[in-house]
């Protein structure tokens, strides 16, 4: 069974665990792709949006004595936003290497912190009847959102890949339109999760539950 940390002042919680410096490492990374990725989605839907900025290119072309047509000051915008559409490419595949990455860690880690085993742990914990049962429940809970975190994680990543090579792979215009809803849909359920994981994480912080953040940067190793 993992094992529960316990520090002078904070009530002993299931939440509170040791971290292998490979999960601390991967867990920062995937943290630093997965956001890199959504502002990349941001930044096109926005600032660099193709349409948007049509006008923007003609009044500055316009001040330099140079006037263009709607079509030519598009394929100056969609340059821009095909830029920063590499850099999202480049940034799912290396959120695709990180979840290769995270099942080979899971090879290497220490028995009490393997997933399985804290699934186990789930059902070691609610089994027990006392007064822990409202924090074991919503333990079961988290670990719950990890799995769909992951699922949700392999979906992105194989779609992903399905708009990257598509050409290659010779597919339809339908089935590509499909593949593009799909990974659509699965980016809008991570941006949800990483607001309910951030935030739950802030109010755990500063509520009974605390160490979680400083926990997966020292591992909480004593």
């Amino acid at each position: 069974m993992a094992s529960t940390i316990t520090s002078p002042g904070v009530e002993t919680s299931p939440f509170i665990q040791q971290h292998s410096a490979p999960l601390r490492i991967w867990h920062w990374l995937t943290f630093l792709f997965l956001t890199s990725s959504m502002v990349t989605v941001l930044l096109v839907s926005t600032l660099f949006s193709q349409r948007d900025n049509i006008k923007l290119v003609q009044d500055q072309l316009k001040g330099q004595g140079v006037t263009v047509t709607n079509d030519q000051a598009f394929s100056v915008t969609r340059e821009y936003e095909d830029k920063l559409w590499n850099v999202h490419k480049y940034l799912g595949f290396g959120l695709v290497f990180l979840l290769l990455s995270r099942v080979a860690i899971e090879f290497i880690q220490p028995e009490d912190e393997k997933l399985m085993n804290k699934l186990k742990k789930v059902k070691e914990l609610r089994a027990k009847n006392d007064a822990n049962q409202a924090d074991y429940n919503h333990y079961m809970w988290v670990r719950i959102s990890y799995t769909i975190f992951f699922v949700l994680l392999f979906c992105m990543g194989v779609t992903g890949l399905g708009l990257a090579f598509g050409h290659d792979l010779n597919l339809s215009r339908e089935i590509h339109g499909s593949i593009k809803e799909v990974h659509s849909i699965i980016q809008y359920l991570m941006y949800a999760f990483v607001a309910i994981h951030l935030t739950g994480v802030i109010i755990a912080e500063n509520g009974k539950i605390k160490g979680i953040v400083s926990g997966m940067i020292h591992g909480n190793r004593s």
